[in-house]
C-alpha cells in the first residue's frame, strides 16, 4: 500500500538507481522519490521539496551510508555548479548508467526492443573536451557555505554558472575542467578584466546594465579561440581594450566579437554581431573535412567525439550511391560527411543562417552534390517528395520531432532511417510513430558529454 509523502517531510531512503536527469531514485513502499546529488547504494536522510500524486522530489540532508561507487570529484565546484552530475563516479560506471537510460527509455516509453543495443562508445577525452562554453555575468553572486565564512567576499560581481533552480544567481568559478587549459586562461583573464572595467552587469529584475554573457569557442584542430561578449548595447571602447588585453595575454585568441542582445530573453545570442578584432570564423576539422564556425553556428560540442558519431551515422546509412535527405541539417556537417559516397544529399534546416553556413562549408570541402533547403520541415518535405530519399537522416533538437514531420517521413517511405538523438526519451517517443513501418535494427549510444547524464544515440531503422 502506497504511503503518503508530504512536502518538507524528512525521510530515510536507500537509493536504488539513477534516473535520466542524474537524480537518484528511492522508494517509500511503491512510491517513487527522486533525490538530487545521490548515487545507487547511498543511504540518505532527505527532505521532500515537492510531492505529487505519483512521485516526489527531495534533496539530501545527510549521507547516512555512502555508496561504494562514490569517488572524490576533481572539481572544487562540484556539488554547487549544476553542470556535472557524475564527476564523483568512475567513468566506466557512468557509461553503464547511460546505457541503462537508453534501454529503459526505449522499452518503457516507446515499447521498442532493438535487435542490438550496443555498449556506449566512450568519449576520446573525459576532461577538456568542450569546444563551446557559456558563462553568465551577475551582480548577485551566490556564495558557497565555505565562502560565507570569508567576510571579505561580497555578493556582487560574478562570472560563472547558474546555480541550479536560481536563474538570477551565479556561482563564480576559478576554472571549468570540461574546457581546455587555453579556454580556462581566456576565461580567467576575461573575468578579471570586467571586474575592473566598471561596465555594469545586466540585472534581469531591473532590466538595467550591460554585461550579459561570455561565450568561448575553440578549434581543437588549430588551437584557436573565439571570444564573444554578449551585452545589451555596443561598447566599442571597452571592447577595444578587452581585445588588446586578450591579444597580449592569450595569443591563441583569433577573434573577438561583441554581440548585442537588447531583448528580455535570457539567451547568449545577439541581434547583431560586431567583429572587434581577428578573423570572422574558426575552422574545425572532423576527419578530412573542415568546417567554418561563426559566432551563431551550431556545431557538436565535443569536436573529437563528433567524428566518432558521424562515423556511426555513415556506417548505419550505407550511403554508397544513395539519394540521402538530412533533416535538421544545421551547418551541414553530417551531409558533408556523407556526400563523398552518396549520389546526392539534400539538407533541410529552419535557420537560414545555418543554411548559409552549410553552403559555405560544402564549398570549403569542394562538395558539389549537396543542396540545402531553408524552411519549416512540416511544409518543406512534401514540396520535395517527387524524388523521395532512399536514406533519411534526422538529428532533431532535444525536444524531438513534430508529429506532422513524422507523418511526412512515413509518407516518403525511405528504405532506411538513421535517427540521431541527444535525448533517449524523445527518441523513444518518436520511434513509436515509426515502428509500425520500420524495424529498429541497431542502437549505438555515443558518449559526447562525460560527467553529465546526457548521451547521444544513433538508431538504424529498416523498412519492413
Amino acid at each position: 500500500m502506497t504511503r503518503r509523502v508530504k512536502r518538507r517531510q524528512e525521510l530515510e531512503l536507500d537509493i536504488d538507481k539513477v534516473a535520466f536527469g542524474g537524480k537518484g531514485i528511492g522508494y517509500v513502499d511503491d512510491y517513487v522519490v527522486f533525490v538530487e546529488n545521490t548515487l545507487p547504494g547511498d543511504r540518505v536522510k532527505v527532505r521532500v521539496r515537492k510531492a505529487r500524486k505519483n512521485y516526489a522530489e527531495a534533496y539530501p540532508l545527510e549521507i547516512l551510508r555512502p555508496s561504494p561507487l562514490r569517488r572524490e570529484a576533481p572539481c572544487p565546484h562540484f556539488g554547487y555548479c549544476g553542470g556535472c552530475k557524475w564527476q564523483n563516479v568512475d567513468y566506466d560506471r557512468q557509461l553503464i548508467f547511460k546505457k541503462a537510460h537508453v534501454e529503459e527509455s526505449l522499452l518503457h516509453i516507446g515499447n521498442v526492443q532493438p535487435q542490438v543495443l550496443h555498449d556506449p562508445i566512450p568519449s576520446r577525452e573525459i576532461f577538456g573536451y568542450r569546444n563551446k562554453m557559456e558563462f553568465s555575468f551577475s551582480d548577485n553572486r551566490w556564495l558557497t557555505p565555505e565562502e560565507l565564512k570569508n567576510p571579505e567576499l561580497k555578493k556582487g560581481y560574478a562570472l560563472g554558472f547558474h546555480v541550479p533552480r536560481h536563474y538570477d544567481r551565479i556561482l563564480e568559478v576559478s576554472e571549468c575542467l570540461l574546457q581546455s587549459a587555453v579556454m580556462n586562461r581566456v576565461f580567467t583573464f576575461s573575468k578579471e578584466f570586467f571586474r575592473e572595467a566598471g561596465a555594469p552587469v545586466y540585472n534581469p529584475h531591473t532590466k538595467e546594465g550591460l554585461l550579459r554573457y561570455l561565450v568561448l569557442r575553440q578549434s581543437f584542430a588549430r588551437n584557436e579561440v573565439m571570444v564573444n561578449l554578449v551585452t545589451t548595447a555596443s561598447i566599442p571602447e571597452v571592447m577595444q581594450k578587452f581585445a588588446a588585453g586578450l591579444s597580449e595575454h592569450c595569443p591563441e585568441v583569433s577573434s573577438v566579437f561583441n554581440a548585442v542582445n537588447s531583448r528580455l530573453a535570457q539567451i547568449a545570442q545577439g541581434e547583431e554581431y560586431h567583429l572587434i578584432r581577428g578573423k570572422p570564423n574558426l575552422v574545425e576539422q572532423l576527419g578530412r573535412f573542415q568546417f567554418e564556425i561563426s559566432p551563431e553556428s551550431f556545431f557538436q560540442t565535443n569536436s573529437l567525439q563528433a567524428e566518432t558519431l558521424y562515423q556511426v551515422v555513415e556506417q548505419f546509412a550505407e550511403p554508397q550511391g544513395k539519394r540521402i535527405w538530412d533533416l535538421y541539417s544545421g551547418a551541414g556537417s553530417i551531409a558533408i560527411f556523407l556526400a563523398a559516397q552518396a549520389k546526392e544529399v539534400l539538407g533541410f534546416e529552419i535557420v537560414e543562417n545555418a543554411v548559409k553556413d552549410a553552403y559555405r562549408n560544402a564549398e570549403l570541402n569542394k562538395i558539389d552534390n549537396c543542396r540545402f533547403i531553408a524552411g519549416d520541415l512540416r511544409f518543406q518535405l512534401e514540396k520535395h517528395a517527387q524524388q523521395p530519399p532512399e536514406v533519411l537522416i534526422c538529428d532533431p533538437p532535444r525536444a524531438g520531432m513534430h508529429k506532422e514531420v513524422l507523418k511526412a517521413i512515413r509518407a516518403l517511405q525511405p528504405q532506411r532511417i538513421v535517427y540521431v538523438s541527444c535525448n533517449p526519451a524523445t527518441m523513444a517517443r518518436d520511434l513509436i510513430e515509426l515502428t509500425g513501418d520500420y524495424q529498429v535494427v541497431e542502437v549505438q549510444p555515443v558518449d559526447m558529454f562525460p560527467h553529465t547524464y546526457h548521451i547521444e544515440s544513433v538508431a538504424k531503422l529498416i523498412r519492413k
